[in-house]
């Protein structure tokens, strides 16, 4: 076998009752490259500083609604250990509660500075996805959000570092990486939502953030299945799996809406050309 790693510290560093967390680290990590991505695209249609004005605001009410998401489908837990409400350093967080208090964020900024909301999310969104899979590992430090039970030999035949291998060694028993399916799929989304983005006459403001719906909707649907620590609506419905499908198919339906508008929805290649200030995705 050789040399073989043990668990990884999930502690960058400890100084007295001062600990650093690689989870938030690495969040923290997601968050600064999106922002530097959508800073960086927000120059070919939106005033320069708009995006930071916006990121102030989106960001912290968007970890407190991913984190007030996880309480309330855990609020047994919560309420007999209310000390660990805010102890979000031990994971616990809900990407979905981020993005909709994110989003609504942003719908109340575009609506108060007449920003136009579809090419805002254009921008922001294959950033987003780049933001979740570095974040993913997060929960890999935290060993967290991982699967059922694998045998070493499954992991092996994946091809995984002797690293991931043994993180996923909890207790003795071997687990799905579920945290780097998930990883490996949002880092796949952005890399072909940045590819087509900008094509000529291919998509139009609005369909840029609702492919990004489309595509990490079908992915956490399945890897979601795989979880042991999922959230439920009583004893069979998955809330992940359930938002999942019911985002899916809401994005297919305004998709198939705004492009009936007359006259059309300009190009998210256009830039802000001829952008009405409006704040609707369905216009």
């Amino acid at each position: 076998m050789g040399f073989v790693l043990g668990v990884l510290n999930p502690h960058v560093v400890e100084i007295g009752s001062v600990v650093i967390h690689w989870y938030g680290v690495i969040i923290a990590a997601g968050i600064l490259a999106a922002l530097q991505l959508s800073t960086k695209e927000a120059k070919k249609g939106l005033e320069e500083d708009t995006i930071i004005d916006m990121a102030l605001w989106a960001i912290p009410i968007g970890l407190l609604g991913a984190r007030l998401y996880y309480v309330l489908f855990e609020l047994g837990y919560y309420l007999q250990n209310p000390g660990q409400i805010l102890a979000i350093w031990n994971g616990g967080i809900a990407i979905y509660g981020g993005l909709i208090a994110g989003g609504g964020t942003l719908y109340w900024y575009a609506k108060k500075k007449g920003t136009s909301l579809a090419l805002v999310l254009d921008i922001l969104a294959p950033n987003v996805l780049l933001a979740q899979s570095i974040g993913r590992w997060g929960n890999f430090m935290n060993q967290e959000a991982h699967g059922g039970p694998v045998t070493r030999q499954f992991l092996e035949n994946l091809y995984l570092p002797e690293f991931i291998i043994e993180q996923m060694n909890i207790n003795g028993t071997y687990y799905h990486p579920t945290f780097l399916y998930e990883s490996l799929w949002s880092l796949l989304g952005f890399v072909l939502i940045v590819t087509i983005r900008n094509r000529k006459q291919l998509l139009r403001q609005g369909e840029v953030a609702l492919s990004y719906v489309l595509w990490y909707s079908v992915g956490r649907f399945f890897i979601e299945g795989m979880r042991t620590d999922s959230l439920w609506i009583g004893k069979w419905i998955r809330v992940s799996q359930a938002l999942s499908l019911a985002l899916f198919i809401g994005a297919i339906v305004v998709w198939f809406i705004r492009r009936q508008d007359y006259p059309p929805i300009s190009y998210y290649s256009d830039g802000n050309k001829g952008q009405k200030k409006t704040i609707k995705m369905v216009n």
